[in-house]
């Protein structure tokens, strides 16, 4: 058996792995954004459209450096950007995440605080389509792919599913009109996308559910996601009500409903993971 020296030992320790990996995906995505902003800005291409292929160009960059790293680091094929079963991965993804919001945007309607005053053209979806396609490969790239998948390694699927899921809700805290509730919800979601990743052992199912909960909500509803500012969506709706239905300035994501169905969606991966034995122990388990 070969014995690693002190330096290698630093090298290949997880905690390095993780902060190379970060520090280099995060380069990846600020120079990515800067040259294809530049490099769209030349062409007479609507905004819309540079949005649109900006989004693209950066996601392709995200991956590409991904397998890369973990390639070169790890000397191992990258099953998670695998290509096996990304129709059923993405497909059911979105079709989960779609009705999950769905219903939580129905909650609001049955209560009288949600409807619908105008219907615009499908072109208004190209903003929202391309920001939040974008959102959901980098971020499920960076805690899921990174934080989580290497902290399990070592700390096994349950410790590390915790500390992703915390660290997700910790990160959205930053962003403006985050309440106690909201951080609840977008923790719950964090629970929600890792225990869809233990499930495939693939990132195309947890950017799917990310992506389509975030694009239902803003891009088809006519919803706040995240407390960010609202953008061009299919339908144009009123939202009026109490904060812990409606979500208040944050979104519908930060309304009790929406963590109850994130937390029963949560639980059925759960029992699929138990059910075909998808839980990794922890090294002192092992």
């Amino acid at each position: 058996m070969e014995t690693l020296t002190g330096k290698q030992k630093i090298f290949k320790s997880p905690v390095t792995k993780m902060i190379l990996a970060l520090l280099i995906f995060m380069t990846v995505v600020i120079i990515g954004q800067q040259i294809a902003s530049k490099l769209l800005g030349l062409t007479s291409l609507d905004k819309d459209y540079r949005n649109l292929l900006k989004g693209f160009f950066v996601s392709s960059a995200c991956i590409f450096s991904y397998i890369l790293f973990f390639k070169k680091y790890d000397k191992r094929i990258i099953t998670e950007f695998s290509t096996k079963g990304i129709v059923k991965n993405i497909s059911f993804g979105v079709l989960m995440s779609f009705i999950l919001q769905s219903l939580t945007i129905f909650v609001m309607y049955l209560n009288g605080y949600y409807s619908i005053v105008n219907i615009n053209p499908i072109s208004f979806i190209v903003i929202p389509f391309a920001i939040m396609f974008t959102v959901a490969i980098i971020e499920e790239i960076l805690v899921r792919g990174i934080i989580f998948r290497i902290l399990e390694e070592k700390l096994g699927s349950y410790i590390s599913l915790s500390i992703s899921s915390l660290l997700f809700g910790i990160f959205h805290l930053a962003n403006a009109h985050s309440t106690f509730l909201s951080s609840l919800c977008i923790t719950t979601a964090g629970f929600l996308f890792g225990a869809a990743f233990i499930y495939s052992r693939n990132l195309w199912l947890p950017i799917a559910l990310h992506f389509a909960w975030n694009f239902t909500q803003s891009g088809i509803f006519g919803a706040i996601t995240s407390g960010n500012e609202k953008t061009n969506s299919l339908f144009e709706a009123k939202i009026q009500g109490p904060e812990i239905i409606t979500g208040g300035e944050f979104g519908p994501e930060g309304s009790i409903q929406a963590i109850i169905f994130c937390m029963l969606g949560t639980m059925m991966f759960l029992i699929l993971i138990h059910k075909q034995n998808r839980i990794i122990r922890p090294y002192w388990k092992k």
